[in-house]
């Protein structure tokens, strides 16, 4: 499908991230509160007050509380209809343009609010050149990845109040440390904070017992950028026997738009060779990851941008659609606002690494920045931004930046308590 033209003429340029093809979703604070938006060329339209204004109307009200919470819960048929209204209201020769133009807001102007109340999240480990650089590091090459790793996306449930959208920033947290020679922990903040590139898929359509992946894939809503900040020093010491905790649970990110996933479909490809043939409950049924290429940077406080790596979403193992299918074998029910992370997304070269632990190999090997300043892990006051884009025919389907600052950890919460 070519570029679609729309009265909003910033919106019909081949490197716009937001043309009439994509019409992403997103909630950003007016004077009267949150209202929910969707991002056409260099502006957004307030939907809330344009609906409550009957210049644009749905099967029923969905732009209401400043969220898509009821969007997202509806039928994938209602989906559909709700873009098909959308994409009329703002094309090109659309009565509706002389209405809706007083309700545009320039995107630059914008705060965004969380788009979504998040249900429950999961965080999977499901890029294969990610796990097989981080068990490089601490195993070996030789038992670098473990014998589940080829058969089952391995994940881990984490904190849905965790979750927050781009532009909050991230306090550095607490926790207890281990040396590599010390007997005892220390309670310190941490000292290897680090970050995760990711893409969140959101699930709309509830589930009441296991579903294939065909009907797993029905049911995502949309995808985001997310960050899954890490603290490494506080996982080393935690995650034996049962994996991640606090080390996972300081915050996090996501970009403030949802782009639907039917703006993705021409952008489809195909997962990777498979070593094993995958048990039927997770078979690939057609093409099941999206050619999204993807972006981190990294801005010191004060100074320039520099770019730690670029990749590409199609590098991952298991689909989102395979990792809910996979949840949902024990009988696990999934409700609309779930939120499942892909697992960091690596490419198989040095530039493609989607963290910190991978680019600077544990500390060992610094990352320079653009000013001669060096990373092994993030500083207090780092402007850590996460961007992508998938290529259609003509035009781009963008997702807004997904970013977050460091800010110095607090004063020990628990001095002064008596033993």
């Amino acid at each position: 499908m070519p570029l679609e033209k729309s009265w909003v003429t910033s919106a019909n340029s081949a490197n716009c991230a937001f043309p009439l093809n994509n019409l992403p979703l997103g909630s950003m604070k007016t004077e009267n509160g949150a209202a929910c938006a969707v991002a056409i060329g260099d502006f957004a339209v307030n939907l809330t007050a344009a609906e409550a204004a009957g210049l644009i109307s749905f099967a029923k009200p969905l732009c209401v509380d400043g969220n898509w919470d009821h969007l997202i819960s509806e039928p994938s048929q209602t989906w559909a209809s709700f873009r098909r209204t959308l994409k009329s209201a703002l094309a090109l020769g659309s009565s509706a343009e002389a209405g809706l133009n007083s309700y545009l807001v320039p995107l630059a102007d914008i705060t965004p609010n969380m788009p979504f109340i998040v249900a429950e999240y999961t965080d999977f480990y499901a890029g294969r050149h990610h796990a097989t650089n981080v068990g490089t590091m601490f195993r070996g090459a030789e038992n670098a990845l473990p014998p589940n790793w080829l058969h089952i996306p391995i994940g881990y449930n984490g904190r849905a109040s965790s979750v927050v959208v781009s532009g909050t920033d991230v306090r550095r947290p607490w926790g207890q440390l281990k040396g590599p020679n010390d007997d005892l922990p220390t309670f310190a903040p941490c000292a290897r904070f680090d970050f995760e590139l990711e893409m969140g898929a959101i699930v709309g359509r509830p589930s009441t017992g296991p579903v294939s992946v065909a009907q797993a894939d029905a049911m995502i809503f949309g995808y985001v950028l997310l960050n899954d900040w890490s603290a490494r020093d506080i996982q080393a010491w935690e995650y034996q026997p049962l994996g991640p905790f606090q080390a996972k649970a300081t915050a996090t990110s996501i970009s403030p738009w949802i782009v639907m996933k039917e703006a993705l479909e021409p952008c489809r490809t195909e997962t990777p060779p498979r070593e094993f043939e995958l048990l039927p409950h997770l078979r690939d049924c057609g093409p099941m990851l999206y050619d999204i290429d993807l972006e981190v940077s990294l801005t010191p406080q004060g100074q320039k941008a520099s770019t730690l790596a670029r990749t590409n979403y199609r590098e991952m193992y298991f689909s989102s659609a395979q990792q809910l299918a996979h949840h949902t074998t024990s009988g696990c029910s999934m409700r609309s606002g779930d939120l499942l992370g892909s697992g960091t997304i690596s490419g198989p070269e040095k530039h493609q690494r989607g963290s910190l632990l991978e680019l600077s190999w544990g500390g060992k090997e610094p990352m320079e920045l653009a000013e001669g300043q060096s990373r092994s892990f993030l500083q207090d006051g780092d402007k850590l931004t996460l961007s992508g884009h998938a290529q259609g025919e003509g035009y781009l389907i963008g997702f807004g930046e997904c970013s977050g600052v460091v800010l110095p950890a607090l004063s020990n919460p628990f001095e002064g308590e008596k033993e």
